[in-house]
């Protein structure tokens, strides 16, 4: 991280700890969790990954904490969901590179290696299907926290597209 931008950071920290600086009167709690690092909803910052879509749990919490006026017990409750989403979603991960690690080794040798090859398919099938009762789980979690304004709120964000699964 270049000096400029800990300095910028520490400086944000403490016009929220003041209340005073550039920004002007006090900053309640959720302006400045929206701000995050780098404008509103936060922003690729050092060392982010490019392909982590879906949800994930910083940016995505903060986006839907505003989008859907949640509170302070609601964003908490949401990020405990979020986070075991996202641990899912990475196991998943883990067992899609193993599945094609399979499938390479299946291919490699001199004859084909079914049962590899198949053992590699059914790894991945069984990943799918954990994952897919991850999400449904959580939709179900999210559900239950949620008022009905804010359940349709998210149900339109994820309708348009602007709220990935």
């Amino acid at each position: 991280m270049c000096r400029a931008h800990r300095a910028h950071s520490r400086h944000r920290v403490s016009d929220f700890e003041s209340g005073f600086g550039e920004a002007g009167p006090p900053m309640d709690w959720r302006e400045y969790f929206m701000r995050g690092r780098h404008g509103p909803f936060g922003g690729r910052g050092h060392g982010e990954d490019e392909e982590s879509g879906g949800f994930g749990v910083r940016r995505p919490l903060r986006f839907l904490a505003y989008k859907l006026d949640l509170d302070e017990k609601q964003v908490g409750e949401l990020a405990k969901i979020l986070d075991e989403l996202k641990t899912e979603r990475a196991q998943a991960a883990v067992d899609d590179r193993r599945s094609l690690a399979d499938f390479a080794e299946a291919l490699a040798g001199e004859t084909f290696d079914t049962a590899r090859a198949t053992g590699a398919g059914d790894r991945r099938v069984a990943s799918a299907t954990k994952l897919r009762d991850a999400v449904a789980k959580a939709l179900s979690q999210i559900h239950a926290m949620l008022n009905p304004d804010q359940r349709g709120k998210i149900a339109y964000l994820i309708r348009t597209g602007v709220l990935g699964l």
